[in-house]
């Protein structure tokens, strides 16, 4: 870059300026006034050249003097009116040390970097379109490799913010636990949560490339994920609110090892095993005392089979003082097995379970929307204020099955009529953490415009 410089000071196309950023800023005009030029653009190139090598060298302060490229005070274009190229700055970089005090604009440095390393097209955004006649003047007017500018809309998604200077805010004021806090729209965050690349290439292919400014549903993203996820995740169960089940009559100390698919997607995906005892953790929710018509799950009387077990009835249950449900007491029907029923009954609910004695801790993040508007950037007031107060629910006394031991962060599972879960860093020995990555099906169905423009 520095050398680049020097060559454009040779050819007359750059000179070292005095001003001050106001008076720099006075001289430019307006975009309907042309600019004027600085007293310093007579300098000779000579002179130009002593000055550039003394900004090098460290003998002037901070803002004493700027490199300024010599284009044309009266274009239309303000980018075009003399830009900046270096300025002093007096402060160690955290690669070079003290060895520079003088540092590029990057209106100078972009086209020349791109050159640098033979790139075709340099992507940018709308906002940089007209930045580009200045990127086209440095690379013709220093004869190097022609890379070229090409600008599209920036990816916008509903309820999120995309600006990186919003998303820093929410990292140093503490609203997100970091850039890789699973809410965050960044490709650390999107890992930790459990979204996989090739769920967000397809995404990326549905969507396209446009020069025109839109929204996109999230939802379309959540569709890609889930697609994928659906094919390579294995099943598990988990219980998120537990309470205890009893069967009743099934013999005390007794165990038996059931067989449960891993994913029905994959042709050679197998079987994992199911211990299953007297004891069980179901969902509370699958429990009523006063079940509705259509409830097929658990109440007083009905019957409901148990995912890859037996078909159970509820016979009697417990409850508090203060009218929580403790435990659960059915009876199980023996010809009812998965896979060998022979018993002849029909059932319309299953529920998914884990054995009392068998289960490990789990903690479970619930992640949803970070925001509870879908354009919180174009709201008005401070853009932190549409922040929704339920985008995390932590679940602290989770219970899985003992599949789950072996778990490593990074590793992608399915809880059965739950989500897609992947399991977090903050897993240890013992107690493994999930977070969620998606629902199982799209809770946020009335949000149905997947594109918005504006």
């Amino acid at each position: 870059m520095y050398d680049f410089a020097v060559e454009l000071i040779k050819k007359g196309l750059a000179y070292v300026d005095d001003s001050t950023p106001e008076e720099i800023a006075a001289l430019k005009g307006t975009p309907t006034v042309p600019g004027k030029d600085s007293p310093y653009k007579s300098r000779s190139i000579e002179e130009n050249l002593d000055l550039f090598e003394r900004m090098r060298k460290g003998e002037f302060k901070d803002g004493e003097k700027v490199l300024r490229a010599n284009v044309d005070m009266a274009s239309p274009n303000m980018h075009m009116r003399d830009p900046i190229m270096y300025r002093i700055k007096h402060t160690p970089h955290h690669r070079t040390g003290d060895t520079w005090c003088i540092y590029p604009m990057y209106d100078y440095a972009h086209g020349q970097s791109d050159s640098i390393e033979n790139i075709t097209h340099s992507i940018c955004t709308l906002e940089f379109e007209v930045h580009r006649p200045l990127y086209e003047w440095f690379i013709e007017k220093l004869g190097i490799f022609p890379s070229h500018q090409y600008e599209f809309a920036r990816l916008n998604l509903n309820y999120t913010v995309m600006s990186k200077r919003k998303l820093l805010q929410l990292v140093k004021e503490n609203h997100v636990s970091g850039w890789d806090d699973p809410r965050m729209p960044t490709i650390s965050g999107m890992r930790r949560r459990g979204y996989t690349p090739e769920s967000i290439r397809k995404f990326c292919d549905m969507i396209g490339v446009a020069r025109r400014e839109h929204v996109i549903d999230v939802g379309m993203l959540e569709f890609c994920v889930r697609e994928d996820l659906n094919k390579i995740a294995n099943r598990v169960m988990v219980v998120m609110d537990p309470v205890k089940l009893v069967i009743t009559n099934y013999p005390e100390g007794k165990s038996e090892i059931l067989k449960g698919e891993n994913n029905p997607e994959k042709e050679d995906g197998g079987e994992r095993d199911l211990p299953f005892s007297r004891e069980l953790w179901i969902e509370r929710e699958d429990f009523k005392e006063n079940p509705e018509k259509k409830f097929f799950r658990l109440g007083p009387g009905l019957k409901v089979r148990l995912k890859n077990a037996y078909i159970i009835q509820c016979d009697s249950y417990d409850k508090d003082d203060d009218g929580n449900i403790t435990e659960i007491r059915c009876s199980y029907i023996p010809e009812s097995r998965s896979g060998h029923d022979t018993s002849g009954i029909n059932v319309k609910g299953t529920i998914h379970w884990v054995s009392v004695s068998n289960a490990i801790d789990a903690e479970v993040r619930l992640y949803d929307r970070l925001f509870r508007v879908e354009n919180p950037a174009s709201e008005e007031g401070d853009f932190k204020e549409y922040m929704s107060p339920t985008s995390l629910h932590v679940i602290a006394n989770a219970k899985a099955e003992p599949s789950l031991a072996t778990t490593v962060a990074g590793d992608k599972f399915q809880f059965i009529r739950k989500g897609y879960f992947c399991a977090d860093k903050d897993s240890q020995p013992g107690k493994l953490v999930f977070n969620r990555t998606v629902v199982l099906k799209d809770s946020w169905a009335k949000h149905q415009t997947v594109v918005t423009f504006e």
